[in-house]
């Protein structure tokens, strides 16, 4: 249990740091190519293009980013496997946290009481979750069920895409549902894979559940990168905490058997709710006023304080608080 905890905050961290860091590859990206030629990298609803995402995508703020969640989704993986899915994703989406915390030191910014409320909020039903939770249930499921979920992640990417390209501009809180529910397809297929323990390649490499991990993975990356590109998203962000939390935690318990101590599964419920309502509400509080496509590039210092007596300082930056 204290291995998985380590593991699963680590990941979080992980993810926090390099959500920071892709949000600035993303905004400084879609500045520059503006700059450019303003409607090269846009569709013609508004949204971004293919070409626009990958310009952003390789950017060394991005890539730097996408190191630090390649290290998280590792470390996510390994939580997967120690922890109840409702306290392993639940920890993983607490990056909502870190990433706040980073921002006062990185970005320059001041929180506001409502989001330190929020962060006291996810502290503390993470204390709850931690004294509930029980063992975790086993992975042993039938192939059948494998090749559903890699269906269903497929699905949800090509969703996804074509809401993006239908929607353009207004596809945030879309995006960030359907990545957030690729996310959690990805910790259910994590759990599930076979031919981990013990390790037989043959196992791993035919089952569907690992091209579900690969699918799930990769289209979630793409339409976070996009939500970070098109603007406000807070809404999008809260969206991926419900689709990477509730939906993964429900199955763990209903299909895969997690359980709670005998006795806490209240104590367990209580901190479910407390911990999906505090992040979705760290990246709701979020404020719009920050932007950093307006941050001049190299001028990461035009967010911070101005010491303006009047100035009741800037929150977090909602293009910066995700997964």
């Amino acid at each position: 249990m204290i291995i998985g905890l380590v593991t699963a905050v680590a990941a979080s961290a992980c993810y926090g740091a390099g959500s920071v860091l892709q949000a600035v590859g993303s905004r400084r990206s879609a500045r520059q190519e503006g700059a450019v030629a303003p409607s090269s990298g846009v569709t013609q609803h508004g949204g971004p293009s293919l070409s626009s995402t990958a310009k952003a995508a390789v950017t060394w703020e991005f890539l730097v980013g996408t190191g630090l969640d390649f290290l998280g989704f590792v470390l996510g993986a390994l939580a997967a496997r120690l922890l109840p899915l409702f306290l392993s994703q639940t920890v993983i989406s607490a990056n909502l946290v870190i990433t706040a915390l980073l921002s006062i030191r990185m970005l320059g910014i001041r929180l506001t009481r409502p989001e330190w409320t929020s962060i006291a909020v996810v502290c503390s039903a993470l204390v709850l979750l931690a004294t509930a939770a029980g063992h975790e249930g086993g992975g042993a499921t039938p192939l059948a069920t494998h090749w559903w979920l890699l269906a269903a992640s497929v699905l949800l990417i090509g969703v996804g895409t074509l809401v993006v390209r239908l929607l353009g501009a207004r596809a945030a809180i879309p995006a960030g549902l359907l990545s957030g529910l690729g996310f959690g397809a990805l910790g259910v297929g994590v759990r599930v894979l076979n031919g981990v323990a013990p390790f037989d390649l043959p196992t791993l490499l035919s089952d569907p559940a690992l091209y579900a991990i690969l699918v799930a993975g990769l289209g979630g990356m793409y339409l976070h990168t996009v939500a970070l590109q098109i603007g406000s998203v807070n809404g999008a962000t809260a969206a991926l905490v419900v689709g990477e939390t509730v939906v993964p935690g429900i199955l763990g318990v209903l299909w895969l058997g997690d359980a709670s101590r005998p006795g806490f599964a209240w104590v367990a419920v209580l901190g479910f709710v407390l911990a999906v309502a505090g992040a979705v509400a760290v990246a709701w509080f979020g404020s719009s006023e920050t932007d950093l496509t307006a941050i001049p590039p190299g001028d990461a210092d035009s967010t911070r304080d101005t010491g303006d007596p009047g100035d009741t300082g800037r929150s977090l930056p909602e293009d910066v608080a995700r997964r």
